[in-house]
This record gives C-alpha cells, sequence and structure tokens, in this order.
C-alpha cells in the first residue's frame, strides 16, 4: 500500500489525481475496516487511516472516505470549535482547495457566492490564475485559506503580499506549509530544476524551498499579523489518537483593522 501511494504521488501528474483518488483510495480503505480512527471531516469510521508521503511514507495519514490528511483535520477541528465560520459563512478564498475541506465548505456555502475556489491548473477549482497575479479586486475576500502551496510559488513573498491586498481589513486566513523548525532559514535556490534533486533537497519534485524558522516573518512583512498555535496541545491524548493529528503547527494570519 505504501509503495503504490507513494509511486502514484510521484508519477501521476496533479490533477489526474485529483480525478482519480475520490474512486481508488476508498477501495484501498476496505482494507481498513475497523473503529480505531475517526475523521472529523466527514465522520469516516476505520482500524487506521492509510499511509501517505511523497518520499517517506506517513502512518495513520490519509482518510479513506474524504482524503483529509493530518494538516486537514487539524484545520477543521479548529475552525469548528475557535471560528465563528460555520455559522456566519464569510466570504471565503480557497486556494489550491483540498478535496477533503472543498467538499464541506460547498456543501456549507450552498446557495451564496461567498465560497471561491482557485487554482492554478486543478479542473476542480472554480477560477484558474497564478496566486502571485491575483486578478480579485482589493479588500474584496474577508477569509483566505491556503496550505502547501507557497513552496510551489517561484515568488512566495510576491504571493503573500498578493494574499494581503485582496482580504479585508479585519479579515483572517490560515497558511500553512511544510516545515523544517530545525532550520534558522528558508533554504531555496532557483538553479536547482532538477526533479530528483529538488525531492532530495526540497522533500518533494515540485517544491522550491524548504522553510525554516522565518516563515512567520516573511508573513508579517507581506503585512499579517500571524498566530502560531501547537493544536495538538489542545487536545486530549484520546482525541489525538483518534483523530490522528500531528504535532504541526495551526499559523493562523489576520489583517490588522
Amino acid at each position: 500500500m505504501k509503495s503504490l501511494i507513494r509511486w502514484s504521488l510521484n508519477h501521476i501528474p496533479r490533477r489526474w489525481l485529483q480525478r482519480l483518488a475520490g474512486f481508488v483510495v476508498p477501495v484501498m480503505g476496505v482494507a481498513y475496516v475497523g473503529r480505531g480512527r475517526r475523521c472529523p471531516v466527514c465522520g469516516k469510521r476505520c482500524r487506521k487511516f492509510l499511509p501517505y508521503g511523497y518520499t517517506t511514507s506517513r502512518e495513520d495519514a490519509l482518510c479513506p472516505r474524504c482524503l483529509s490528511l493530518e494538516r486537514h483535520r487539524m484545520i477543521w477541528l479548529w475552525l469548528e470549535r475557535h471560528s465563528n465560520l460555520m455559522q456566519s459563512r464569510p466570504k471565503m478564498l480557497h486556494i489550491a482547495p483540498e478535496v477533503s475541506l472543498m467538499r464541506h465548505f460547498k456543501r456549507l456555502y450552498r446557495g451564496t457566492e461567498s465560497y471561491i475556489t482557485a487554482d492554478l491548473e486543478s479542473p476542480l477549482a472554480d477560477m484558474h490564475f497564478d496566486v502571485q497575479e491575483i486578478p480579485l479586486a482589493d479588500r474584496s475576500v474577508d477569509v483566505v485559506i491556503c496550505n502547501h502551496l507557497f513552496e510551489h510559488v517561484e515568488d512566495d513573498r510576491r504571493a503573500m503580499s498578493e494574499l494581503y491586498r485582496v482580504m479585508r481589513y479585519g479579515g483572517w486566513g490560515i497558511m500553512l506549509v511544510p516545515e523544517d523548525r530545525g532550520r534558522e532559514s528558508t533554504f531555496e535556490d532557483e538553479t536547482i530544476t532538477d526533479a530528483k534533486e529538488r525531492t532530495r533537497l526540497f522533500g518533494q519534485y515540485d517544491h522550491r524551498r524548504v522553510y525554516g524558522r522565518d516563515y512567520d516573518e516573511r508573513l508579517r512583512e507581506a503585512g499579517f499579523e500571524v498566530e502560531r498555535i501547537a493544536y495538538a496541545a489542545l487536545l486530549s491524548d484520546d482525541e489525538r489518537r483518534m483523530y490522528s493529528i500531528g504535532h504541526d503547527d495551526l499559523v493562523v494570519v489576520r489583517k490588522p483593522q
């Protein structure tokens, strides 16, 4: 199972993966029937979650029904328990929309035009554009969800500034990236274009950098206030185990009034 998932991630184009995963992964999930885990996003019970990873497979990671990963389950729990998004349905821009979250947001926002999905090429997104040049008006959205995207972008600072521009004063967002907290500063080198070398150095064939402890400062340079939340510490041991929540921080940004 680990080898099959890892091979698929590294060899099947992302746009096809997004279409196929919804059919193939649930079939794989038959081997994980049980009740030891529960996905807070879709409610699925299973013995454990599926493995997932481009280079090293993480155990207990991928929900066999909605395809949520550890970070998606963390985001959903925070939104349910610590935000008013589910009740107020603010205008949201969801960049590179994760299938697990997008399905539920679309249901939540049904009958409104306040939920916008966007991606460079995903066939699942409403709009298609480069996040370095967003074709939306200044201060036109209340909430931005943008996770594991900046590491793919040529000029991540420009992308952050664009997201700040389109966010209204008092708006907020969740912006996560793969981080190596052991690094003081982000490692990036635009001369590295070989896919295998990028995988070796950055962890994935289409990554351009690996973020260090200066990630928050990059967001602040764009104008955001940054709150870093060790969310796993807010959960009980039983919840962490049941939801399979990792120890990555939740990074919440705000645009000052």
